[in-house]
Order: C-alpha cells, then structure tokens, then sequence
C-alpha cells in the first residue's frame, strides 16, 4: 500500500489556513523579539549590575528551558495572575519571550564586535548614549547580525509547530485533524513538512536580499 495524495485538495484550505496562523504567530514573535530583544541586550549591557544580572537571568531561563515547556507554563499561568487569554494570545506571547531572549544575545554578540573606539570619539564629541546607539552602535551592528538573526527567524517559525498543544489551530493542529480523519498521516505530515521548509525558504530567502540591501546602505 503506497502513498496517496488524491484526497489533499479537499483539504488544502484547511492547510493554508493553518499554515496563515503559523506565519502569523511566527511573525509576531519575531517583530516583538526584534524590539524586546534589543531592549533586552541594553539591559543585559547596562553597567547598572542590578539590571544587567536580571536580564541575565531571563536570558537564561528562556535559553536553557525547552519551548515546549514555556509554553504549557504561560499558557496555564495566564488565568492564574486573572489574564483571560486566548491560546493564539498566549502562543504569541511564549514565543515572543523566548525570541527575545535568543535575540538579545545576538545583539549582545553584535555590539560586541564594533570597535570601542567609536564609543570613545562620540563621548569626546559631546554625543549622548542613547544618539550614540541609534545613530552609529545600531546600524553597524545590524548589520552583522542579519544572518544570525534570520536562522533564529527561521527557528522561530518551526518552534510555532509546537503550538498546536495549547489547542491553537496551526498547521500542525490541522494536520492532526486531517490525519484522524482521513487515516493518512504519513502523506498529512509529509505535505505539512514541506509546507514548514517552503516557508522557511521564502524567510531564508527574504534575509538573504535584506542583509545585501542594509549592507549597501552602510
């Protein structure tokens, strides 16, 4: 008995669907993380020690503990702190968090590589910190973080598959349906995999084009 495939138009908009949730969720992840994440790099780079071991500490909490489990735990301790929200509320939310945290350690890492004479030269300019980061420390960094930024992108987009457990209905929650019903998981799962990898080679390839762009510009 071989693999058949006849049965998926009658479904395909179901897929579709699902996988417009994912890239949902997955976008909003990675818009937020994006903000948080470099919010969350100052903080971690503060020389207020309070704050930088905070920041730290988030990090590590959301970088050594599997997504999975973040999600099971902001999803049932929502209600918990009287937050009534959604699954999708609570899937973007969890991937969010742990994004930022992965984020800001590229940032980190970014900053890290430009040479702390230019910090120097703006504070003998009179120029501020904060001047200093958005008009000479960020631009220069973004640039050397695109493509570790967009494999984190990338990332982000497959840990949405995990979502389907807090009974949002994404790509992989509607496989699931479609393969209890139709009692063809193999061929399901197969399209949805190569639903994930069409996905993540359009956002590969979207990365590839802004990371020559942004480096013309500097």
């Amino acid at each position: 008995m071989g693999l058949d495939f006849t049965f998926l138009p009658e479904y395909a908009p179901f897929l579709l669907k699902g996988a417009g949730i994912a890239l949902l969720v997955s976008g909003v992840a990675i818009s937020l993380g994006i903000i948080f994440g470099l919010s969350l790099c100052f903080v971690v780079i503060s020389k207020n020690r309070v704050l930088s071991v905070l920041g730290r500490i988030y990090q590590s909490l959301f970088r050594g503990t599997p997504i999975l489990v973040q999600l099971l735990v902001i999803y049932y301790s929502l209600p918990v702190l009287g937050i009534d929200a959604p699954p999708l509320i609570a899937a973007m939310a969890a991937l969010t968090m742990n994004a930022s945290a992965f984020q800001a350690e590229i940032y980190r890492g970014g900053f890290m590589a430009i040479p702390k004479g230019q910090i120097e030269a703006a504070r003998v300019l009179g120029i501020g910190i904060w001047r200093t980061r958005v008009r000479i420390l960020i631009p220069q960094m973004m640039r050397s973080v695109i493509p570790p930024l967009v494999n984190d992108s990338v990332s982000i987009l497959k840990n949405s598959s995990l979502i389907s457990v807090i009974a949002v209905v994404d790509l992989m929650r509607v496989s699931q349906q479609i393969a209890a019903v139709t009692f063809r998981p193999a061929e399901i799962y197969i399209v949805a995999g190569a639903m994930y990898l069409m996905m993540n080679l359009v956002l590969a390839w979207v990365g590839r084009i802004s990371e020559r762009r942004f480096g013309r510009h500097l």
